[in-house]
């Protein structure tokens, strides 16, 4: 299943199975493929943005997102909180919680989400953004997607406990290179992290 997984850019993941799913669109280059389900952690533009969402959408394509991007998405959507779970063309999924410890910009009580789906039989877990936070330690999941640029979410190190606590067998690194953290943020990732881990 790996290999059926692309970073495009910052938050935003490619993955391919049955269907074609991306994660958080955010400048993505022309000539993707289209999208069969696309899904959204939270309303900041980097992460739900309308130009972005019109490369890949179709008319049939099934948006997940938090209320409070009803009104940018072009599409279908179903609302989700953290808890949540659905299913949407087979793709079983959950949205998970997603939220700062140490600073304010993703609060607890926003409500946004990261999630966790099932494509190609392997448990895939999108992390949004976040901090390291409790609800990481229930998670059962083969490969996880986390962010490691610091600032507005957790650091490299942080990601890294965070990895150890999830278990899953692949961590990738995300949330770098765009607005924020760069390639030497998953690098570090990828050195410090004792588990198997990838740069996409």
């Amino acid at each position: 299943m790996i290999d059926k997984i692309y970073r495009v850019n910052h938050d935003c993941f490619r993955i391919e199975g049955d269907q074609i799913l991306y994660t958080d669109p955010f400048h993505l280059p022309e000539g993707l493929p289209k999208a069969d389900i696309i899904l959204i952690s939270h309303e900041h533009f980097d992460h739900c943005s309308p130009e972005d969402l019109a490369k890949i959408d179709k008319p049939d394509t099934v948006y997940v997102a938090t209320t409070d991007c009803q009104e940018l998405i072009p599409g279908l959507v179903k609302v989700v909180k953290p808890g949540d779970q659905l299913e949407v063309q087979g793709v079983p999924i959950e949205a998970v919680a997603a939220y700062n410890t140490d600073k304010h910009y993703h609060p607890q009580a926003a409500g946004h989400v990261g999630y966790v789906f099932e494509m190609g039989g392997s448990r895939i877990y999108f992390a949004g953004d976040t901090d390291f936070i409790p609800e990481m330690k229930n998670l059962q999941v083969d490969i996880a997607l986390l962010p490691v640029s610091g600032t507005y979410v957790m650091t490299a190190e942080q990601a890294v406990e965070a990895a150890r606590a999830i278990g899953a067998k692949i961590s990738i690194p995300m949330h770098y290179g765009d607005i924020v953290g760069s390639t030497e943020d998953a690098e570090k990732f990828h050195k410090l992290y004792d588990g198997k881990s990838v740069i996409k």
